[in-house]
């Protein structure tokens, strides 16, 4: 990196090499690049050079909203270059390595290894193995000690870097929270050093000067200058600085980022249009960040802490410009539990006004059962087609909600589902979790009891039998800082044998089976992303084992090898003393160090240890949303120095002027 990309000649398109080939593969036009709002520069302009990943498919990577606003914020200051990359298919890898093309970006082909950083958002642990092909196809080292100046920073960010260890052969940084104020402030650091030259100071080589600088600021974890010692039992006995005199002021802990002020950043503004089919096709906008309603197992509500909105002029100016600037004509309107907006429903009457008559259609995602009424849903519906309602009560008994902190009782479903039956609605789906903590078999097979009463009562009160639900399982995952990071995994034999009781309970009922849709996936996966999840820097070596052996994106059902994740584990691990079950399905104690233990999402540890044992216990209450109750004391506002920002505003979205 600072060799080549610190001045100003270009890198050479790699287009002439990749033209020939694309005939010959899969989708070739998700290589092209040239969308709808991209943002071409000229090399030589800028004096920092980013080239961000998401490391999936095309199709699943260009919707994602955390990049396009990135290559957003970027690219909006003139002196920084940021581009896109995205994970190729094993058809066009192979290619590549038989003509010796380097993994570019779409935006204008440039090689990645050009960069001063690849940044990598991880949305899943999934992916992994995704970026190591990336690497190897850059030319860049895979373990990032190997790595000279010349090649970029690789940094990870999203929601998997809330525990990088995994990952930490093979990234040089990661950034935990929230990008948009971060990226900015590595770019300047960037920017700073190479104005002096480049320079390695104290002993430093100019590559760790630059990591050095970062780690020193306190937003920025560098793995490599932490020393990770364990006890004879497998255990992690320390995470600590390493005690070098030319590493004084690496911090023992690493905070999280937190954007306040949602309105002042409305991105984005230039959403990108994909030339091909993507998974998403639609533009999403972002109505608040972070919740607080507590459900124990949920990782992306207790580190996006706090709820911070976004006001309904915001929201109505983001929909207006987005549509105008991308021709999407479906709108969705997102966050962790969007019907929770404190203005939802100006939002809904003020949106369906503005676009009634229009080609235009406005969606949310899935809604908590006591957020939900048909006033909100008929003003989404007003102006599009009736598609079905999804509720996620998680749980298939009241016990197992009580568990999680999802306060939804049976009798709330049920009135909440004729509701929506009574005005016409004829399909709801339903999501649940199968291998919750304390789970038995009778919770499972209560979710086939549930959806046969909703399926009666759907009949009964609009007097069709045409009445469907389809029920969705997802297999449960603990996950770090949350209160069930501590909890053992269900094994995947236990959570198929349920499944198994549960599917056969619905089929065996000739009068609901038909009416009943079951969508799940066997707990194999699950366990492997448990691994990853909850793995420390040992599993690093069963990544590499996996890719070496042909491993790519894991979380695609069609390409997922259990087999060959399991065969990694017993030949990586081989003399460690720790196993694919140790890191699974063991439950953890509280003086046990947690491979994340020193990255700090602002949580109270001591409040999530207490969480878990109220989880355990069947006396124990339920705990409130602190954004209409009292302060239960998370620890968040006060440790990140942040505050809930909620509405309602009294405003009112205003008829869009015609010109």
């Amino acid at each position: 990196m600072t060799a080549t990309a610190a001045h100003a000649t270009a890198p050479a398109s790699v287009f002439p090499l990749l033209e020939p080939v694309l005939p010959t593969v899969q989708k070739p036009i998700q290589y092209v690049g040239g969308e709808l709002n991209a943002t071409p520069k000229e090399w030589g302009s800028s004096e920092v050079r980013w080239a961000l990943m998401y490391p999936d498919a095309y199709e699943v990577g260009l919707p994602n909203q955390g990049i396009q606003i990135l290559y957003e914020v970027l690219n909006e200051r003139d002196w920084i270059l940021a581009e896109r990359t995205y994970a190729v298919w094993q058809d066009l890898e192979a290619k590549m390595r038989e003509h010796g093309i380097p993994q570019f970006t779409v935006d204008q082909h440039r090689p990645v290894r050009a960069f001063d950083v690849l940044g990598v958002s991880f949305a899943t642990e999934l992916g992994y193995t995704n970026l190591l092909t990336a690497l190897d196809l850059a030319g860049i080292p895979l373990h990032a000690v190997d790595r000279t100046d010349e090649d970029p920073i690789v940094l990870a960010g999203g929601h998997s870097a809330f525990n990088p260890e995994p990952m930490a052969d093979f990234i040089d940084a990661a950034v935990l929270g929230d990008g948009e104020e971060v990226v900015l402030a590595i770019s300047e650091v960037i920017r700073e050093w190479k104005a002096e030259g480049c320079p390695g100071l104290d002993g430093r080589t100019p590559r760790d000067e630059l990591l050095f600088r970062l780690a020193a600021s306190g937003g920025v974890y560098v793995p490599k200058f932490y020393d990770v010692t364990y006890l004879p039992d497998g255990r992690i006995a320390a995470v600590t600085p390493r005690r070098e005199p030319s590493l004084a002021g690496v911090p023992w802990r690493i905070r999280k980022h937190t954007l306040m002020d949602l309105d002042s950043w409305p991105y984005p503004r230039n959403p990108l249009v994909p030339l091909a089919e993507t998974v998403h096709e639609r533009f999403s906008v972002e109505i608040f960040r972070g919740c607080t309603r507590g459900c124990r197992f949920c990782q992306a509500g207790m580190i996006t802490r706090p709820v911070r909105e976004r006001s309904i002029e915001t929201v109505g100016d983001m929909v207006e410009n987005g549509i105008r600037k991308s021709g999407f004509e479906e709108v969705g309107l997102l966050s962790l539990s969007s019907a929770d907006h404190t203005e939802i429903g100006e939002i809904a009457t003020g949106l369906a006004d503005r676009y009634e008559g229009s080609n235009v259609s406005l969606s949310l995602p899935s809604t908590r059962v006591d957020a939900f009424n048909i006033t909100l849903a008929n003003e989404f519906s007003r102006n599009g087609r009736r598609s079905g309602l999804t509720f996620a009560p998680e749980g298939g008994s009241e016990r197992m909600r009580k568990v999680i902190n999802k306060a939804v009782t049976e009798e709330d479903l049920i009135r909440t589902v004729s509701t929506a039956y009574a005005n016409g609605w004829r399909q709801v789906k339903l999501y649940f979790m199968c291998g919750l903590p304390t789970e038995e078999d009778e919770d499972v097979l209560g979710i086939g009891d549930l959806a046969k009463k909703v399926i009666a009562e759907g009949r009964q009160v609009s007097g069709r039998n045409d009445i469907r639900c389809t029920v969705s399982i997802g297999g449960f995952v603990p996950k770090p800082h949350t209160p069930f990071q501590w909890a053992a995994q269900l094994d995947w034999e236990t959570t198929d044998e349920r499944l198994k009781k549960l599917r056969d309970s619905v089929r065996d009922d000739k009068k609901f089976a038909r009416a009943i849709g079951f969508r799940y996936h066997d707990g194999r996966p699950g366990i492997i992303e448990g691994l990853l999840s909850r793995g420390d820097r040992r599993v690093g070596a069963v990544i590499e084992k996996v890719w070496r052996d042909g491993g790519r994106f894991d979380g695609w059902s069609e390409h997922f090898s259990f087999d060959r994740w399991a065969d990694a584990c017993v030949d990586a691990l081989d003399g460690t003393g720790v196993d694919l079950a140790w890191f699974t399905t063991r439950e953890r104690s509280y003086d046990e160090v947690l491979p994340w233990d020193h990255l700090d999402a602002g949580l109270d540890r001591d409040w999530l240890w207490e969480d878990w044992q109220d989880a355990l216990d069947p006396d124990s209450a339920e705990i409130d949303d602190c954004r209409w109750t009292p302060c239960y004391d998370c620890g968040v506002c006060p440790e990140m120095s942040t505050e809930i920002q909620i509405g309602p505003t009294g405003q009112k979205l205003l008829p869009l002027s015609v010109v």
